[in-house]
């Protein structure tokens, strides 16, 4: 891995991820740490891995300020992440992270108890994202090449939230950006 790429993601994910994790009892760096543990403790591939880590970079990079949901503002984090993903990294990395906002609003439709597993800044959220998909949006979702991995880093984002988690530290999981990198 290039000194400039780590030292541009330690800057956003070490420098800018102290701040609250929505309404949750952790911080954003915690939330993207446990996120890719859970990945790689359930042996998820080095580009899931890596996209569980960076999944919510999109809310550090943006200039909305702290919490925009708050506000009732979609911060469309999904996107712009996988923008600035998808400049250093493939798709296998990139295309999740555009999609883990689909994914969530796919599982509240297709399975009755995911919207219970949610926690309350993923509620309030998934109003200002689309809620629900419709049976035509679930039907496109589902053709997506990369919509498994999406639904996959979906269900670590949901977990990912316990203030009391012991994960590695951020550049234990930097060893999967060589395998990744964009070339």
């Amino acid at each position: 891995m290039s000194d400039a790429l780590r030292h541009e993601l330690l800057d956003i994910f070490v420098g800018r991820a102290t701040r609250r994790y929505g309404l949750s009892a952790i911080n954003q760096l915690q939330h993207a740490l446990q996120a890719a543990a859970l990945a790689e403790a359930d042996e998820a591939p080095p580009a899931t891995v890596l996209a569980s880590l960076l999944h919510d970079v999109g809310h550090m990079i943006h200039h909305l300020g702290e919490d925009p949901a708050a506000r009732g503002l979609d911060d469309v984090h999904e996107e712009l992440g996988a923008q600035w993903l998808a400049e250093r990294f493939g798709p296998e990395v990139s295309e999740p992270v555009r999609l883990h906002v689909a994914a969530k609003r796919y599982l509240c439709a297709v399975e009755s108890d995911y919207f219970g597993k949610l926690s309350p800044d993923s509620v309030r959220s998934l109003g200002l994202q689309g809620g629900p998909m419709s049976a035509d949006e679930i039907e496109t979702f589902r053709r997506h090449p990369q919509h498994a991995e999406a639904v996959r880093l979906r269900r670590y984002d949901e977990e990912a939230k316990d203030p009391n988690a012991r994960t590695p530290d951020f550049d234990h999981f930097l060893r999967h950006v060589a395998v990744c990198r964009r070339a």
